[in-house]
């Protein structure tokens, strides 16, 4: 008999029209409505029924569409009722995580989910110290209703120091973001921290003597020929490890990290290859491991070290301690030895001549002279350890090493003409 939509219009509460054609399948009324509910036996012999839609608002051919899907899902193994509350689960689970994620595990969940896989020690120290150490009162807030006005003011409070604020910033959006995708946020939550005070966490510079030091440094060549002659005045470590700054234009996190199974003797003379996981491209996944010649002073020292140090690291840290000694010590070194420094002021000691800088501007240093010297870009840039950018990065696989050693030989030669000078 087929549907009449009089008969179903006059249904009373209680009464079915079942629907002969699509087995299961019947139109079932209450005090307040009409619905299309599936009955069928469940894998385990009991009985079960679904729900799948109001009438008149889904009509008959449109129920037994659904009804086709179910039962075709039901030969697949799928219970209906059971994908339902599955289903529903799955769609509130982002609300009832939101309802009670507060910031600090959004936190803790990025930072051993991605920070702890994806950075170096040092790295996700650093992260850890920023993200644990200036939450403030938005600790305990729940991350999903954040307010625009909390991120702001969390970062305005941190204005006067704004590289640590931008640092904050830069973090707390990609924690978000990897909440956000990790679905532990309902997709609908705004991340306000790549939204807010864009542009203008702005460094105002070093306060050295009341003076704002702003400038990137590179040292000129009377500046460099003070500092060359001046390097005898540092310890032999921080003598070694500037020299090596000057001599290949290295990081000086690769510098101090740098072991004697890095060192080889080749055809052209000593090299230095460092791995690419030391280097700061070592996530990007063409990048290769940096080819470094070592001539002039820097093959001097490395053979000295080498000689005293046949294995581990040639910059190690003092005993007991184990490992190489950390970056900043060089960097502490120098400011300990500037004019205006106040560290320890009972200490006599020797001043350097040149002032306002720090060690990794000898590396820029490195770059610009070696373009005053007519080095071409792509060669200079890989001196530093630089990629190419962009397209070229992935189709120019060129190792520049004898271009690196010529004018790395030109470089040093023109170190000891300002050292002379």
């Amino acid at each position: 008999m087929p549907f009449d939509a009089r008969e179903a219009k006059l249904l009373q509460p209680g009464q079915t029209i079942i629907v002969p054609e699509s087995p299961g399948l019947r139109l079932a009324a209450s005090t307040s409505r009409r619905s299309w509910v599936y009955r069928y036996k469940a894998a385990d012999g009991r009985m079960r029924q679904l729900t799948i839609g109001q009438w008149p608002a889904m009509t008959l051919a449109k129920a037994q569409a659904l009804w086709e899907d179910l039962r075709a899902g039901r030969k697949g193994g799928v219970d209906p009722v059971d994908a339902k509350k599955a289903a529903r689960a799955a769609a509130a689970a982002p609300k009832r995580r939101a309802a009670g994620y507060p910031v600090r595990q959004l936190v803790q969940d990025y930072l051993g989910g991605h920070i702890d896989v994806h950075r170096k020690p040092k790295g996700r120290a650093e992260v850890r110290r920023l993200l644990e150490g200036y939450l403030g009162a938005i600790d305990d807030h729940q991350a999903a209703t954040l307010k625009r006005a909390d991120a702001f003011s969390l970062l305005e409070g941190l204005a006067k120091t704004p590289v640590l604020a931008g640092q904050i910033r830069q973090e707390l959006g990609a924690a978000w973001d990897y909440a956000l995708d990790a679905g532990r946020l309902p997709e609908e939550t705004p991340n306000w921290w790549r939204l807010i005070m864009r542009g203008r966490l702005r460094s105002k510079g070093k306060l050295v003597q009341g003076e704002r030091i702003t400038a990137k440094r590179v040292l000129s060549d009377v500046e460099l020929g003070l500092l060359l002659r001046w390097l005898p005045n540092f310890t032999s470590l921080i003598d070694d490890g500037l020299t090596l700054y000057l001599w290949t234009g290295a990081r000086g996190a690769e510098i101090v990290a740098m072991e004697a199974r890095e060192i080889s003797e080749e055809n052209d003379g000593l090299w230095w290859t460092v791995p690419k996981a030391k280097t700061k491209t070592s996530r990007i996944e063409h990048a290769t491991d940096l080819r470094v010649p070592l001539v002039g002073r820097a093959e001097a020292v490395v053979r000295r070290r080498l000689a005293n140090t046949p294995s581990g690291y040639l910059f190690p840290k003092r005993p007991p301690a184990e490992g190489p000694v950390d970056q900043k010590v060089m960097g502490v070194a120098v400011w300990y030895h500037m004019p205006y420094s106040k560290t320890r002021p009972d200490v006599l000691r020797p001043r350097l001549p040149v002032e306002h800088w720090a060690p990794h501007d000898l590396r820029r240093t490195v770059r610009t002279q070696l373009a005053a010297m007519g080095c071409p870009d792509a060669v200079a840039e890989a001196v530093l350890g630089h990629l190419p950018p962009g397209i070229q990065g992935v189709y120019n696989r060129h190792s520049y090493d004898v271009e690196r050693r010529i004018w790395l030989e030109k470089w040093s030669a023109r170190l000891e003409e300002l050292a002379q000078q």
